[in-house]
């Protein structure tokens, strides 16, 4: 129900005020044909949109069902024309780029029905005013009569109670006009339809009630209604509930569908907008693009540079840059001295002093272990590499032209170019990273890093400890100095030859370029060998037999097969690479040497007697040695007087013999009922007492051979040879036949020889030896064996005892012999990805040092500095400035948006009146526009990229051919993305102000706007 309760309306003109309505008070009925008569001017379409909600009254009060209005705020009125009212327009007021069914269902969208429901109902009110097949039309495709039909099923498709019709059809010849005044007689049957006419025929004919104004006032009205009108009685939280439930909304998608079509019917000029919106975005994505493929550039150049110059940590390390710092504060500072003299500037002594202050060990067990666990570095790295102080021995496979060491290379040594010396001063230089002389280099273990700086060129990678590649450089050649190395090129042809030229002798090497074919090199074989493996034990004392021929050779033919399985090349695009020339090997073939030194038979020998030198039987010489006293000849008995003793022990033992024991004894074998250690002891040390025939008589080897055999000796009578095994002849023959057999014997696996040998084992002795050793039984090897373990033992003690020290140290000893374990490295190589990732690795050290005690804290080497972190900094600072200069473009281009925005505001100045009559509410007009703006944000920004994507082309070609460096230009999708958004964003930003002018406008002023 609907009543007027005299409403005023004034309309302020300049300094003079208009009164449109002057107390209208008028009661209406649910369902009734109100016609509304009067002159132009008297008020007819004020009161009209008064009542439709879209203008406000002066004064008074519009009651709804019983609810005055006059608390009503801008949503309560959006919601009443939504669901309340429908407005019927003498100019049909339809958007002319929507379709009319699309016209008919917008009211539908801001009362939030469903897309299914939406259209039902649409085609259900075209179906009722007789346009069910003018579904998909533009309203331009029409007839007025046609036009006006689906304005009115638009004001019935939401099922209003009030139809408000404005000069139906004053726009219609007599015969539509009649047919659209059946449609509302007949839609007055249920609802109340207030129409405002000029035509008084039209309206007594099909009106029930006719409303005469002049001049703002009602001066007539035929069947006037008085309501009782009964109050609201709802609660605040129940008008809340159901203003909620009223409560309209366009959604954005409705927004951007209307926008869309409105942009549609311009594309030219929505075309021209976006393309002078997408300028700046041209400009940004270009310098972006450039820019990018800059960064990438120095990416590669930071990731394969580090990948050279890594943050080095040496378990023994000194601050190059304290060092430095000191030198340059020396050189800097003031004399404080008078000018009379002439002073000693103590610079070397400073340098010493700051040199040994500088010097630390690192604990880097305990940091691995922190390596080891941080998750953080991990992804900060490309690989972290440990070295170990375990000496990589390679030798060719090919020992028939004897042993060839290739690693270390012996090359710059057999040229006279260093000495032992130097050579060792060279092999630790290079462990700190300082150069190396070796031709065998250790691969990371980042198999994607090695595959961008490397190409394959034959064979593959290596998959296990035992293969390895060769390494060529881009012009598929190898460094003679590599080539001498391996073997390649005969390593005889340099031999003394610094020497001799600098002895003034003439010498040439041959200039000429060898070549090699792939299957050539991919044949090589090489022969890995623990450095424990140079050693072998005899008297108990381990001897070096690298100078031994037939030693080494038997070693390299049992040592560890290593093959070339790849070859491969720096990549083109490669700025630098992580190896060096020559052969890389994987880590699993260090950690492999490492496990054999450790469990090694020397090494075991060091670790149990830590106090003795297993090089010399000395003791070490401890850090404080106690005074030797002065009485030790009185108290200890000599050598002499020691011998004298075990002479006068063994004749006691001699005499006690049977016959038996005496036979048994000359057959080589234990006497029965004698011990291990008395047999021993007879058959060591021999008494001196013999036959005088048996003393004249010198025996040589082949009767010491078969007199050690049990055999009676050529030249020898039985009694002469019974006599002498069982005094023992001389003590100079009994020696002799022990050296003999200690020759013989020493450093032989005894319980292989027992077993029939092996042909390694019987290859390095003597026919002589071969001979004496086959003689014997089973028992006699077991017999001299026991007799060089006792007399090695003897040896030993006799050293240890010696009152001399080892000039060595057992560090140093382990150091000669490689020893180490996996879990103490004695350096640490660490490969950030980037130089932000190297300063952030250093700061996680330096918090590791700051919770460290002063023991545990760690020195680093950080080699290639700050070389290139400024680099990164200036190509961005140089891009944030031209993105500056092209950002004033951008922000023009917006301007220009806003602009066109506006004038876009001001084309469908009545669309928004058309919206605001169907209830959309001022939030709802602004998100019409602001979609337009993102829609042309959107266009501009897309435009924008993919033009720029297409101007790389020209861009890279021209780089290409004006310089070398491999810089490609680039626009990263991210980027990409991101300036269609600030495209997006910008546009919206600069259509706020126009979209919020069009919320503004005056839906009545709207309306009548052509």
């Amino acid at each position: 129900m609907l009543s007027l309760n005299n409403i005023t309306k004034d309309y302020e003109v300049g300094d003079s005020k208009v009164n449109a309505l002057r107390g209208v008070s008028i009661d209406f009925r649910e369902n009734e044909f109100v016609s509304i008569l009067g002159q132009s001017g008297c008020g007819k379409t004020t009161l009209l949109n008064i009542i439709g909600g879209l203008d406000r009254y002066t004064s008074g009060d519009l009651n709804i069902n019983g609810k005055s209005t006059k608390d009503f705020k801008d949503a309560d009125w959006d919601s009443y024309r939504n669901h309340s009212i429908g407005f019927v327009f003498q100019s049909y007021n339809l958007i002319p780029h929507q379709t009319v069914l699309a016209n008919v269902e917008l009211a539908l969208t801001l009362s939030g029905v469903s897309k299914g429901e939406r259209r039902k109902r649409a085609v259900e009110a075209l179906e009722q005013v007789g346009l069910g097949d003018q579904l998909n039309k533009k309203p331009n495709q029409m007839s007025g009569g046609q036009m006006q039909r689906v304005a009115i099923a638009r004001a019935l498709v939401n099922d209003p109670d009030i139809l408000l019709a404005d000069e139906p059809t004053g726009a219609l010849d007599t015969e539509t006009s009649v047919q659209i005044m059946e449609i509302l007689k007949k839609i007055s049957k249920n609802k109340l339809i207030i129409m405002v006419t000029h035509n008084p025929e039209l309206a007594e004919q099909y009106s029930s009630r006719i409303i005469r104004l002049l001049d703002g006032k009602v001066t007539d009205d035929t069947d006037p209604f008085k309501a009782n009108i009964k109050a609201d009685k709802k609660s605040a939280s129940e008008k809340k509930a159901e203003r909620k439930k009223l409560k309209t909304s366009m959604n954005f998608l409705t927004a951007l569908s209307l926008s869309r079509n409105n942009l549609m019917t311009k594309k030219a000029r929505t075309l021209l907008t976006s393309f002078a919106g997408s300028i700046g975005i041209i400009g940004i994505a270009l310098i972006l693009s450039i820019s990018n493929g800059v960064q990438i550039y120095i990416d590669q150049v930071q990731s394969d540079t580090l990948s050279t110059f890594p943050l080095t940590i040496e378990k023994t390390t000194t601050s190059l840059s304290e060092i430095m710092d000191t030198m340059a504060e020396a050189r800097d500072a003031e004399p404080d001295h008078d000018m009379d003299k002439v002073y000693s500037q103590n610079q070397m002594a400073q340098m010493i002093n700051t040199l040994m202050q500088e010097t630390k060990v690192n604990d880097l067990e305990k940091f691995k272990t922190f390596l080891d666990s941080n998750d953080e570095i991990k992804s900060l790295t490309t690989d972290i590499k440990y070295s170990y102080a375990t000496k990589l021995n390679v030798f060719k496979a090919d020992t028939s032209d004897g042993v060839y060491q290739v690693n270390p290379s012996q090359v710059l040594l057999d040229m006279g170019y260093l000495s032992d010396t130097q050579m060792m001063g060279m092999s630790m230089s290079s462990s700190m990273g300082m150069g190396s002389m070796d031709v065998w280099s250790e691969m990371l273990e980042n198999d994607d890093l090695i595959n961008a700086q490397y190409d394959v060129v034959a064979g593959r990678m290596p998959e296990n400890y035992q293969e390895v590649v060769l390494i060529i450089d881009k012009h598929n050649e190898i460094n003679d100095y590599i080539l001498y190395s391996l073997g390649l090129l005969d390593p005889s042809e340099i031999n003394g030859i610094v020497r001799r030229a600098v002895m003034g002798e003439d010498v040439k090497l041959k200039n000429e370029q060898h070549s090699y074919t792939y299957d050539e090199l991919l044949d090589l074989d090489f022969m890995v060998v623990p450095s424990t493996d140079l050693y072998r034990k005899k008297d108990g004392i381990w001897e070096d037999m690298k100078e031994d021929e037939a030693y080494m050779t038997d070693v390299v033919n049992n040592g560890l097969k290593v093959s070339v399985v790849g070859i491969i090349r720096p990549n083109e695009d490669a700025t630098a690479t992580s190896l060096n020339g020559g052969i890389a090997y994987k880590h699993e073939l260090m950690e492999y040497l490492v496990n054999e030194v450790k469990n090694s038979e020397i090494v075991k020998d060091q670790q149990a007697s830590p106090d003795i030198d297993v090089f010399t039987g000395l003791k070490f010489k401890p850090e404080n040695p106690e005074p030797e006293d002065e009485n030790t000849n009185e108290e200890n008995p000599t050598s002499a007087e020691t011998a004298d003793s075990t002479q006068v022990d063994k004749t006691d033992l001699m005499a006690g013999l049977t016959d038996e024991q005496k036979a048994a004894l000359m057959q080589g074998q234990k006497p029965e009922g004698m011990s291990d250690e008395d047999f021993a002891a007879l058959m060591s040390q021999m008494p001196s007492e013999v036959p005088a025939s048996a003393q004249q008589a010198q025996l040589t080897d082949e009767q010491l051979a078969a007199l050690m055999a049990g055999q009676l000796p050529e030249g020898m009578t039985e009694e002469e040879a019974a006599a002498l095994m069982a005094q023992g002849g001389t003590q100079q023959q009994m020696s002799d036949l022990t050296n003999m057999g200690m020759d013989a014997m020493s450093g032989l696996d005894m319980s292989a020889l027992q077993n029939g040998g092996s042909g390694s084992i019987m290859g390095g002795l003597t026919d002589q030896q071969k001979e004496f050793l086959a003689s014997l039984t089973d028992e006699q090897l077991e017999m001299m064996q026991n007799m060089i373990t006792e007399s090695a033992k003897d040896n030993a003690e006799a050293l240890a005892n010696s009152g001399k020290y080892s000039t060595s140290t057992y560090d140093a000893n382990m150091l000669t012999l490689g020893y180490a374990t996996l879990e103490s490295p004695s350096g640490i190589n660490i490969y950030p990805k980037d130089f932000a990732a190297k300063e952030r690795i250093v700061e996680i050290i330096d918090e590791y040092n700051k919770e460290a005690d002063e023991s545990s804290k760690i020195e680093y080497t950080d080699i290639v500095g700050k070389m290139m972190s400024s680099v990164t900094s200036i190509i961005n600072a140089i891009s944030y400035v031209l993105i500056a200069f092209v950002a004033i473009s951008l922000i023009v281009s917006s301007i220009m948006i806003g602009i066109i925005t506006y004038i876009s505001v001001l084309e469908r100045t009545k669309e928004i009146g058309i919206l605001r009559s169907i209830g959309a509410s001022k939030r709802d007009i602004s998100r019409v526009f602001n979609a337009e703006t993102v829609i042309v944000g959107f266009v501009a920004g897309v435009l924008g990229v993919g033009l720029s994507y297409l101007l790389t082309i020209p861009i890279n070609m021209i780089i290409a051919h004006l310089t070398t460096v491999p810089m490609r230009a680039s626009i990263p999708v991210a980027a990409a993305v991101i300036l269609v958004a600030i495209s997006i964003v910008l546009t919206l930003l600069a259509g706020l102000f126009p979209s919020r002018i069009a919320a503004k406008k005056d839906p009545v002023i709207a309306l009548r706007t052509e």
